[in-house]
């Protein structure tokens, strides 16, 4: 949860964490050391690999000095998470590069890159139209990088992500569901956490949700719990459940796996980057436009379109 990550980034002297692992035979079991600067003092950093595990690695991290956080030594020791596909070591303009320019909370593991094409002009420009903007707070997980290598997708284990959503932001949404307005989805995992909104109020209509428990929509939701519930009504649902609970803010995980065969809520049109065969986004562009999504690649490939997070962006409408 959020709270037991904040703990964790506050921890001194030692901590343990679950950790993918590249280039992993280089790595010979023996205890790794880095030095870094912080404040003008020289400090140590320590890794030990624990235990392998089916999907990561525990690592055991301690430093010298002990008396600084674990948020210091990551910002200090660590780069930018460049995605693997980039093959280059993170310089000091990918911290302001690979960063949209309305990042305000720490968490993600990478960047919700369809956002990186809006610049402050073009936020005005959208402005000067009259065409609203509203914003979610996105976790991206480490498992946006798992291939689908399962030939069928119901094998294929969905990552999960934590989101947290304003109050202000379902109020937004729902006014424009009630106008019949056109509602652009800005990414693929903003795409899913609306989305998984619709179906928490559909929890919450069928008395599936405990309060109290955390707020999850599962891999498999939409399609084992089939819902013709309004979607007005269950975005209204939502907003009750934060004005009963005197909440500002919906805190989240979804596992949702969108693809085709899905039917699609609340968006009419989805601005994203170009993704990369046997992927999760994939499936869920192919889904938002159907078999059309091979008009738009071929048409991206024989234009020399840059792909994934660094490359050219497309919006698409249904």
């Amino acid at each position: 949860s959020s709270k037991e990550a904040y703990s964790a980034f506050s921890v001194k002297a030692s901590v343990e964490w679950q950790c993918l692992v590249g280039n992993l035979k280089a790595w010979k079991n023996e205890t790794l050391s880095m030095d870094f600067v912080l404040n003008k003092i020289k400090c140590t950093l320590f890794t030990e690999l624990k235990e392998r595990n089916e999907d990561a690695f525990t690592i055991s991290f301690s430093w010298k000095p002990g008396d600084i956080t674990f948020a210091e030594v990551l910002e200090h020791a660590g780069g930018v998470p460049l995605p693997p596909y980039i093959k280059r070591d993170a310089v000091e303009s990918d911290k302001k590069t690979y960063q949209t320019i309305y990042a305000n909370i720490e968490g993600s593991v990478a960047a919700p890159t369809a956002g990186l094409h809006f610049t402050e002009d073009v936020l005005k420009s959208l402005d000067q139209k009259k065409i609203e903007s509203s914003y979610i707070t996105l976790h991206v997980g480490a498992g946006t990088f798992k291939p689908v290598k399962s030939e069928i997708i119901a094998e294929h284990q969905m990552h999960s992500e934590a989101f947290s959503v304003g109050k202000d932001t379902i109020e937004k949404i729902l006014q424009a569901l009630k106008k019949e307005s056109n509602i652009i989805s800005v990414g693929t995992t903003t795409m899913r956490t609306v989305e998984s909104l619709y179906w928490f109020g559909v929890q919450l209509i069928q008395n599936r949700y405990h309060s109290g428990s955390d707020v999850f929509i599962a891999q498999w939701e939409p399609y084992e719990f089939p819902s013709d519930i309004p979607v007005i009504e269950a975005f209204t649902e939502v907003l009750k459940y934060l004005n009963e609970q005197d909440m500002d803010q919906i805190f989240g995980h979804t596992a949702i796996m969108i693809a085709p065969g899905y039917e699609f809520k609340v968006f009419s049109g989805l601005i994203t980057n170009f993704h990369q065969p046997g992927s999760t986004l994939l499936l869920l562009v192919a889904a938002f436009i159907g078999s059309d999504w091979k008009v738009v690649y071929d048409y991206a490939l024989n234009n020399d379109f840059r792909f994934l997070s660094y490359g050219d962006s497309s919006i698409l409408i249904r």
